[in-house]
C-alpha cells in the first residue's frame, strides 16, 4: 500500500496503521531528512533479515543505522555521551547526520559491528518522528537503493515502491526529496570526530 502525504501532515490513524505494520515484522518505505529509506522495528529480526538480503548481505554484516526521534532516546542505545559530544551532536541535530558511537546493551547485538558500534540518526522529519514516538522504540533504517539502471538518482517514492513492492508492506510518498545521503561522523575516539562520509550535512 502506498499513500501520498503533502508537507509533513500525517494523521493519527495513518501513524497507528504504520506502527501496527512495524509491530508485525513489516517493512515501510519512508521519507527521511535525506534519501528515502526502508525502516523496520529495531526488535524485528525477521524484517531486518529481509533488508539485509535486499542489500545482498548477511544480517550480521549489514551496516544498519538506528533512527531515533530525539537525542534523549538515542542516548539510551549508546554508551554514555560526554558533555562535549552532547553539545556537538545537538549543534548538528538537523537529521542530516549519522553518528557512529559505542553501542549500549539496549542495542541488539546483531546490529552492532565487530567494534560494537552503531550508527545513530536523529530525525527531524515530522512524519518519521510521529511514528517513532508512537512505536516508543527506534527504527532500524537503511537507505533504499537510490540509483536506477542508468545510474540516475531515484527521488520518487512511487518508483521505489514499484520496484520493491514484494518486500515493502507500506510506503509513504512525500514527493521528491534530496539526492544526497547523510554525512557520517565517527565519535568513537573521545572528544574528537572523524568524517567517514561527506553527505548533505555540513559542519
Amino acid at each position: 500500500m502506498l499513500i501520498r502525504l503533502y508537507d509533513d501532515n500525517i494523521s493519527a490513524k495513518q501513524v497507528n496503521t504504520i506502527v501496527d505494520i512495524l509491530n508485525h515484522d513489516g517493512i515501510v518505505l519512508v521519507p527521511t531528512d535525506t534519501l528515502y529509506a526502508f525502516v523496520c522495528s529495531i526488535h524485528s529480526h525477521k524484517a531486518a533479515k529481509k533488508l539485509a538480503e535486499l542489500k545482498g548481505k548477511k544480517l550480521e554484516k549489514s551496516n544498519f543505522s538506528i533512527m531515533c526521534s530525539s537525542l534523549s532516546m538515542a542516548s539510551s542505545y549508546v554508551k554514555p555521551i560526554s558533555n562535549t559530544q552532547f553539545s556537538f551532536i545537538k549543534s548538528l541535530n538537523t537529521g542530516e547526520f549519522t553518528f557512529v558511537m559505542q553501542a549500549s546493551n539496549l542495542t541488539p547485538k546483531i546490529f552492532q559491528n565487530k567494534k560494537k558500534t552503531v550508527g545513530i540518526r536523529i530525525s527531524q522529519n515530522r512524519i518519521i518522528t510521529s511514528v517513532i514516538e508512537e512505536l516508543k522504540i527506534p527504527l532500524l533504517v537503511t537507505s533504499a537503493p537510490h540509483e536506477d539502471d542508468d545510474g540516475e538518482i531515484v527521488k520518487n517514492a512511487e518508483l521505489i515502491y514499484e520496484k520493491y513492492s514484494s518486500i515493502i508492506d507500506f510506503a509513504i510518498d512525500n514527493g521528491e526529496i534530496t539526492s544526497e545521503p547523510s554525512t557520517v561522523i565517527d565519535l568513537t575516539s573521545g572528544e574528537n570526530y572523524d568524517i567517514i562520509r561527506q553527505g548533505i550535512g555540513k559542519i
